[in-house]
């Protein structure tokens, strides 16, 4: 019995000292330094490219059709923001100006000299609704699309780190110190010219979509807001009509009535 709970007394009390870890709990700590390792030596060749085409020293592989469409996708994103303030700021304007026939319109109708009716709220509503399919199409179709041209950058500038580094390491000299790494670096190389060809040929498909996609929209909105200003065009020129002719049957003629106090005391004697 003493055996025993000496055993369970030693038990109870956790040894302290050094800890031994085995392989398995290695291997996380070993792969995470190896992508910090990867990483570094990455970050270190794209710096050095992107400095090297800035100082014109370096040379850069060049889709001119793909980067001509990203030119005029960066130009309408501009154009289509502009746009977009500019309807904003029609919409404020217009907002204003209902708001402001609005409170007219029921001074007049306290004096019951006019009738409720409000054509800029329809107008306002279809600018409303014009601004905020721009702003969908620019703040996040275009948006994303901009998304996969920012990861087709990336991936030609660590494609072309890489190539400039295998046609560095082919000028040099061939032995055995040098071939494992001459072998290595095309295995590389190889890798980053297929990530740099699915880049590339994702970003021309979200390209293609999207100017599918933005054509539909334009001319839908464009129709819509066309229709509106003719609307509100038409409608306020038959209420202007229709508020003349009442004026004109229901005030008398200049002339007709007998004057009045005001306008005796003002003629001359």
């Amino acid at each position: 019995f003493f055996l025993f709970w000496s055993s369970v007394q030693k038990s109870s009390h956790p040894t302290t000292g050094p800890v031994v870890v085995t392989g398995n709990q290695k291997m996380p700590a070993i792969e995470k330094l190896e992508q910090v390792r990867k990483w570094s030596i990455t970050t270190y060749k794209c710096t050095k490219q992107v400095l090297s085409e800035k100082m014109g020293r370096g040379s850069r592989t060049v889709d001119p059709e793909l980067e001509a469409r990203i030119d005029i996708l960066r130009d309408d994103r501009r154009r289509y923001d502009h746009v977009t303030c500019l309807a904003q700021t029609l919409a404020t304007q217009l907002a204003q100006v209902t708001q402001t026939q609005r409170t007219l319109g029921d001074a007049f109708t306290e004096l019951s000299l006019k009738r409720r009716h409000y054509t800029g709220e329809v107008m306002v509503s279809a600018v409303n609704s014009f601004t905020s399919d721009m702003n969908t199409l620019v703040n996040k179709t275009i948006e994303d699309t901009m998304v996969n041209v920012k990861h087709y950058e990336t991936a030609r500038i660590e494609y072309d780190a890489y190539r400039c580094d295998l046609e560095d390491l082919n000028l040099g000299p061939r032995d055995t110190a040098t071939l494992p790494k001459l072998e290595q670096a095309q295995r590389t190389f190889q890798n980053q010219r297929e990530k740099y060809e699915k880049s590339r040929n994702d970003l021309s498909v979200k390209l293609k979509l999207l100017e599918e996609n933005k054509v539909k929209v334009l001319q839908h909105q464009l129709v819509l807001f066309h229709g509106a200003i003719a609307s509100n065009s038409t409608s306020n020129h038959q209420h202007l009509e229709l508020s003349l002719q009442q004026a004109s049957t229901k005030l008398p003629m200049p002339g007709t009535e007998p004057p009045s106090w005001l306008e005796e005391s003002s003629s001359p004697q």
